[in-house]
């Protein structure tokens, strides 16, 4: 009771500003000399930075060098650690934030039922930053120039990029791109999200209307739940070690100029370039890619799934993914180890060339042969795998869609009663969970594909999920 006791006046001795405070920033009604209050807000989230009105952290000294020490920065300043600042609706214009490395998350906000509007978001060399419900687009600003949306950036001169969140935002190169040319696609589409460093979380993001949608240098990294509408180059890149990229929908592809699109793509780059290093650790999960909604869609591409040409590709995991493309490029990797393509649903955007799309393991460019990988449960227009102590069991070619799928047609690739799918499959390094995070098996035995096959209306997966 005593001790009981002596914590709970402990309590009261701490300082009220020891708790998470509250700012606000409105570029119509803010002012430059407000306190940031709700009813004093100011008026420019920039300025707030420029005047150091964010007490963080930055390096002893510049340029950075590893084992450098953080030390105080703008002490004693309103903002500090664990705080939010919400955003009302207006123009902010181009955000970037340099050298701040918090000590945990300072929030940034949109408040509810408010639209911040952002030209671009540059965070470079910094930590514990976390942004939500931001809108970013060139079409905001008074005259439009191409970007890079959001950018997270290590430098070389001011340091590391760590623990930062994107989500909730919606970023696009313009609202409505149906009347582009491929002029137009070349000249106006921006890239979407980039990201360096560690730890970086990109979530429930909308991308428009750009040319690369998600690029992950980052390692340790989360991107899930992102949708990614008409793009002109590649849907998502990822390269940092142990990334984790699920339950993202990347869809329709614009063939515009020579890239070839991928909706993911990655490739090794080592001391003598590419194709000369390593790829670690990537997961790839029940993520969705559609080569095109519409079959009358200008400038329709031949879209690659995902495509990995120049690896090595070491302890990957793909599973639960569905891939509707109008090319051989299912599933690909060259140069891949210890790899695991599980429980993946591939078919053929429409009927003809230059499908239908395989799943694929070979060589490395270099001739090193692909080793000890396993390509299960899949569902696929081929399978053509190489490689010693590789394993390919209990795979399905795709002959018939309507006999396989609800309606192929229309995207909806959940498996039918009665196909020859269901309960096909093996349990041995099958996923838990299936695309709709279904739990598995739901019959007697594992299903093939990407969705396990059940016949109730309704499944409640909240608690299944990872």
């Amino acid at each position: 009771m005593r001790w009981w006791l002596a914590l709970c006046l402990t309590g009261l001795l701490v300082p009220a500003r020891a708790l998470a405070a509250e700012f606000w920033v409105d570029p119509v009604h803010g002012k430059t000399d407000a306190d940031g209050s709700a009813s004093s807000p100011w008026r420019s989230l920039q300025e707030v930075l420029d005047r150091g009105l964010v007490e963080s952290r930055g390096w002893e000294s510049l340029p950075y060098k590893e084992g450098a020490k953080l030390v105080a920065k703008n002490a004693g300043a309103p903002i500090e650690a664990g705080d939010t600042i919400y955003l009302r609706s207006g123009y902010y214009g181009d955000l970037e934030i340099v050298g701040y490395y918090n000590a945990s998350d300072i929030h940034v906000v949109a408040e509810h039922g408010h639209t911040p509007r952002f030209r671009s978001v540059l965070v470079r060399a910094g930590s514990h930053w976390v942004f939500r419900g931001l809108h970013v687009s060139p079409e905001f600003a008074p005259s439009y120039e191409e970007t890079l949306l959001f950018r997270i950036e290590s430098h070389g001169f001011h340091g590391p990029v760590s623990n930062i969140v994107v989500e909730d935002c919606h970023l696009q190169s313009v609202q409505d791109s149906s009347k582009w040319s491929r002029k137009d696609w070349n000249e106006r589409s921006c890239d979407g999200v980039q990201a360096q460093g560690k730890n970086v979380t990109v979530r429930n993001n909308v991308l428009r209307n750009v040319n690369f949608g998600i690029s992950v240098d980052a390692e340790d990294s989360l991107i899930e739940g992102n949708l990614v509408e008409n793009f002109a180059g590649d849907g998502m890149r990822g390269f940092g070690a142990r990334s984790v990229f699920q339950y993202n929908t990347v869809k329709n592809a614009y063939a515009v100029n020579d890239n070839h699109d991928d909706g993911f793509q990655s490739w090794s780059f080592g001391k003598d370039g590419v194709g000369t290093g390593e790829v670690v650790g990537i997961v790839l999960r029940g993520n969705t890619f559609i080569n095109h909604e519409d079959p009358n869609q200008p400038h329709r591409g031949a879209l690659q799934g995902i495509g990995c040409f120049d690896g090595s590709y070491v302890g990957w995991t793909i599973e639960n993914n569905v891939i509707i493309v109008d090319h051989g490029h299912g599933i690909t990797l060259l140069g891949a180890r210890d790899s695991r393509i599980v429980n993946n649903t591939v078919v053929d955007a429409r009927a003809g060339g230059p499908g239908p799309p395989w799943i694929m393991i070979g060589p490395h460019k270099d001739g090193t042969p692909s080793k000890g990988n396993i390509v299960r449960n899949n569902l696929a227009g081929a399978i053509n795998i190489e490689g010693p102590g590789t394993v390919a069991d209990h795979n399905l070619i795709i002959r018939d869609k309507a006999k396989l799928f609800e309606n192929a047609g229309q995207h909806d690739l959940h498996l039918r009663a009665g196909a020859r799918a269901v309960d096909a499959g093996s349990s041995a390094e099958a996923p838990d969970l299936d695309r709709d995070k279904v739990p598995r098996p739901w019959g007697k035995r594992y299903d093939i594909g990407a969705y396990e096959y059940h016949d109730e209306k309704h499944v409640d997966t909240a608690s299944s999920e990872k």
